[in-house]
C-alpha cells in the first residue's frame, strides 16, 4: 500500500540531496521534481526505491532514469514555460512529466508500444493534459508537430540524427548522450542561425537509440541499462 506521506518526504529529500546538492538551483526546476511523483511511474516492486539516486528497470530492457539525470538533462534546455518539446524515448514518462511542467506542449515518441500504452495511463491518472505520446521511430523525430524550441534524445546516438537537426527552431537547444556502449558524453546543442554550436557536459551511460539514425541490433548487443 502506498504512503503519500512518506513518499513526499522522499521526495523532497531527492530534490535536496540529489539536485540541489549537486548544483541544480533552478527554481522552477526544482519545483517541477517536487510536483512529479516518481513512485507513480516505477513497477510496484520497485516503489520502495522510487526515489533513491539511480536508475530502476521498467520492462522491455529500458529504465527510469535517475533523477539527477532527468533534472540536469531538463535544465540544459532552459525552458522558460510556453516552449514546445520533443523526447526520443518516452520509457516510463517520468522525464515527459517534468518536461509537462515546464513547457507548454510536450511530444514524446517510443518504440515500445507497451511503454507508450502505460505512459498514456500514467499521464491521464495524474491530469497531464500538455504531453502526446507517439509510437515510432525516435530518431525520426516527429516533423510534423516541428519545430521543437527544445528536444530531448534519452538514449545514445552514434551521432546527432539529422532530422532532429532539421525539426530544431532557432534558438532552440538538443540535448542528448552521444557515443557507443563504451562511452558517451552528454551534449548540448543550439540552432544559430544556419549553424549549430554545441559543448559537452559529462561523461554518462545511456541504452542505445535504435532506429534509422540510431544503432542497429547487431551493432551494440550488450544488455541495455539507461541512467
Amino acid at each position: 500500500m502506498e504512503k503519500p506521506l512518506e513518499f513526499e518526504r522522499e521526495r523532497e529529500l531527492m530534490v535536496e540531496q540529489q539536485l540541489a546538492g549537486r548544483g541544480l538551483y533552478t527554481p522552477r526546476l526544482l519545483e517541477a521534481m517536487r510536483e512529479v511523483p516518481r513512485h507513480r511511474f516505477v513497477p510496484p516492486g520497485y516503489r520502495h526505491l522510487a526515489y533513491a539516486d539511480g536508475p530502476l528497470p521498467i520492462g522491455n530492457g529500458q529504465t527510469i532514469s535517475q533523477p539527477y539525470m532527468v533534472a540536469l538533462m531538463t535544465d540544459l534546455l532552459e525552458l522558460q514555460g510556453d516552449e514546445k518539446v520533443l523526447e526520443v524515448g518516452t520509457g516510463s514518462g517520468y522525464q515527459a512529466a517534468v518536461l509537462a511542467q515546464m513547457a507548454g506542449q510536450v511530444y514524446t515518441i517510443e518504440r515500445h508500444a507497451a511503454l507508450a500504452e502505460k505512459a498514456r495511463q500514467v499521464f491521464d491518472e495524474l491530469g497531464i493534459t500538455n504531453t502526446t505520446v507517439l509510437v515510432g521511430d525516435g530518431s525520426l523525430g516527429a516533423p510534423e508537430y516541428a519545430p521543437f524550441e527544445g528536444i530531448i534524445v534519452t538514449a545514445a546516438a552514434p551521432r546527432v540524427p539529422r532530422p532532429l537537426f532539421d525539426q530544431l527552431a532557432q534558438d532552440g537547444r538538443l540535448v542528448l548522450p552521444v557515443g557507443g556502449e563504451f562511452g558517451q558524453h552528454l551534449q548540448v546543442w543550439r540552432k544559430e542561425g544556419k549553424s549549430f554550436r554545441s559543448r559537452a557536459v559529462i561523461p554518462v551511460a545511456f541504452v542505445p537509440l535504435r532506429g534509422e539514425f540510431g544503432w542497429s541490433s547487431s551493432e551494440w548487443t550488450e544488455n541495455e541499462k539507461r541512467l
